[in-house]
């Protein structure tokens, strides 16, 4: 019989999936997710690779997972300092800086590198994590449009252009809230 880690099986779920997800970052520090194998993961962790294949069918379905859970940890801190912020403006000022200053604890490099060589159903999958975060900023640019705050003439377009200007990574937050702020206000 396996060992259980905690004192019931939801808590030696949650270990080990916080143990395999860890090894995973440690890892993805090293190497491409391509080089990584389920040996390397169970190995790493300090799981048998059985038990880690009775939690995930392949490295795939970690990679997902991790992301799944990585996203709604991400909302879950976003949604709480946006539940404080009343203007469509203070709302956006809110999720650049939350994005920029969270940047390093969330994005470890399952970019679109990571989703090129994924299978078309994982990829579909990490790309659900993207639509749900679009989603937060959709609303708050819709808002400023609706209430006169914000000149876009193309929300979706504008969720892509403020996303590619989170990606720059030399960019501090003031100067990245500065600029997005700058480019939907009402002039």
């Amino acid at each position: 019989m396996p060992k259980i880690i905690g004192e019931s099986l939801e808590e030696h779920r949650t270990a080990m999936r916080r143990r395999v997800f860890d090894a995973l970052v440690e890892l993805m520090a090293d190497r491409p997710f391509d080089a990584i194998t389920m040996a390397d993961l169970a190995a790493r962790a300090e799981v048998g690779r059985s038990s880690l294949y009775n939690h995930f069918r392949d490295k795939e379905a970690v990679v997902v997972a991790f992301a799944t859970e990585e996203t709604d940890r991400y909302l879950a801190q976003l949604k709480d300092q946006l539940a404080s912020q009343t203007s469509p403006r203070a709302r956006l000022e809110t999720y650049v800086r939350h994005h920029v200053d969270t940047s390093a604890d969330f994005h470890i490099g399952l970019g679109p590198e990571l989703r090129a060589i994924l299978s078309p159903e994982s990829a579909m999958a990490m790309r659900e994590h993207v639509v749900a975060v679009e989603q937060v900023l959709r609303g708050i640019l819709q808002d400023g449009v609706d209430q006169g705050e914000f000149a876009i003439d193309d929300v979706d377009a504008t969720v892509s252009l403020v996303h590619a200007t989170l990606s720059a990574r030399h960019a501090s937050a003031d100067t990245t809230t500065a600029f997005v702020l700058a480019a939907v206000s009402v002039r």
